[in-house]
């Protein structure tokens, strides 16, 4: 595997992001023409296609939501204690959910130092990102 960095950290999950949300969009797209051609006496079965797929759009947008939801929980847990036993101190809460994100690839020698930083600078992700010299890799991310 690859050795994780700024420039190849993001995760594309291939079966969900080039496979899924392309055919759900196919399907939406296909529902909502099949619902304006329709005559009347198929509308309610257009109908019930297209709801169908709306149900699965809002199925997959909410899946994938509450496990990245459950993830940042579980990430500012993870900082909030490897803040602690660097500082003795709980995290401060000046510090929003993007910006834990993006201290969590630091390592443990720069962690504090640019937890600060983002505090006092409040950089955005991308910044906290760019600043980061050893490189913590994660390889578990959803």
């Amino acid at each position: 595997m690859q050795e994780q960095n700024f420039k190849n950290h993001a995760k594309m999950v291939p079966g969900y992001h080039y496979v899924t949300l392309p055919a759900i969009l196919v399907l939406l797209i296909g529902a909502v023409y099949n619902l304006a051609k329709a005559d009347q006496e198929d509308c309610l079965t257009a109908c019930l296609i297209l709801l169908s797929v709306i149900v699965l759009v809002l199925l997959s947008w909410y899946a994938r939501g509450f496990a990245l939801k459950a993830q940042d929980r579980a990430i500012r847990a993870e900082e909030n204690f490897r803040y602690y036993l660097a500082t003795g101190k709980a995290f401060p809460k000046e510090l929003s959910m993007g910006q834990i994100i993006a201290l969590r690839f630091a390592g443990d020698d720069e962690f504090v130092a640019l937890t600060a930083k983002a505090i006092a600078e409040n950089l955005s992700n991308k910044a906290i990102k760019s600043l980061i010299k050893n490189w913590k890799a994660d390889n578990n991310r959803a």
